[in-house]
């Protein structure tokens, strides 16, 4: 720790500038370094001089890595740290927060499992702010909302609300060349009808085209760990006879999003995911949020009375 906190924090002449996060203490008195303790306050105004982040008190933090994770981040949050900037490497954080190396080692795994930086090893390596990925944001959530225990019509009411207002955007904001995606994959799973388990990929992907089409990243990371979760791999329920119901309706609603139909084009994104969703709780036994009555199986049955022969899954 002595020999580290003689020296001012690195700065690589070809890595661009080197945000400095926090300054603990100048160079001057680090020859002298006086441990730091969860009682005393960090300021961050060396980032910007109007800038003063949360500060870690006793009983806010466990550990000194996760002082220095909830600081970085909370500058990527106020914008402080954009894509692309040098954060150091792991010995220029641990003369940075005046912390031993493992705190640092250890900060920065947690940086790079959740998302935020890229690690580079060595000559002229180190980490650096990530460019966002946000199909690792939706993995992950998935993985939460699994692991929640979600039920099958919580995952389908929220599906409902996000494939709608998508379809809606996409009739608003879809290119040439979004239209020309959905076209494709329609023929595409017309040829697929012999096959069925490619047709409900081919179907999903669909789904997953219409929000794209909407050029909301938002809503289409949303959707994307939702199918993580409901989306099946294959559709045991499916028939020749409801794949061309499928086709035709997502034919329609290609139309719709080409003639630039918003609310036509949301009202039968809602009537098609409305459908799925009364299928998948049925196959689920009437499955429901806590707080909510169970569907009975006798409603259950009649469910599957009413969408046998529509949409199952796509």
């Amino acid at each position: 720790m002595a020999g580290e906190g003689r020296h001012a924090p690195t700065r690589h002449a070809d890595s661009g500038p080197c945000l400095k996060i926090v300054s603990l203490v100048s160079t001057d008195t680090m020859a002298q370094p006086k441990p730091m303790t969860a009682t005393a306050p960090i300021a961050l105004t060396q980032m910007n001089g109007d800038l003063t982040a949360r500060v870690m008190f006793a009983g806010r933090s466990s550990s000194l890595s996760a002082q220095v994770v909830a600081e970085v981040r909370d500058a990527l949050f106020a914008k402080k740290l954009k894509p692309g900037d040098f954060l150091g490497t792991e010995k220029d954080l641990a003369a940075r927060f005046r912390a031993s190396r493992i705190v640092a080692r250890d900060a920065l795994r947690t940086l790079e499992a959740l998302g935020i930086v890229e690690i580079r090893m060595g000559k002229g390596g180190g980490a650096r702010i990530a460019h966002g990925n946000p199909r690792l944001f939706a993995e992950a959530l998935a993985v939460q909302l699994d692991l929640t225990g979600v039920s099958a019509a919580e995952i389908m009411d929220a599906q409902r609300a996000i494939e709608t207002l998508g379809a809606e955007l996409a009739a608003e904001n879809a290119t040439a060349a979004d239209v020309a995606k959905l076209r494709r994959l329609l023929r595409e799973a017309e040829a697929a009808m012999d096959d069925l388990d490619a047709f409900t990929r081919l179907s999903r992907d669909f789904h997953l085209a219409v929000a794209e089409a909407s050029h909301n990243r938002v809503l289409i990371v949303q959707l994307l760990s939702l199918e993580h979760v409901s989306w099946p791999r294959r559709n045991v329920t499916a028939t020749a006879k409801l794949a061309r119901h499928i086709l035709g309706v997502h034919g329609r609603l290609a139309d719709l999003i080409e003639l630039r139909d918003p609310s036509g084009a949301r009202a039968l994104m809602d009537d098609h995911v409305k459908m799925i969703r009364a299928r998948r709780v049925a196959e689920h036994g009437g499955q429901a949020p806590r707080g909510r009555a169970k569907t009975s199986r006798s409603s259950a049955a009649r469910s599957r009375r009413k969408t046998d022969g529509e949409q199952t899954c796509c």
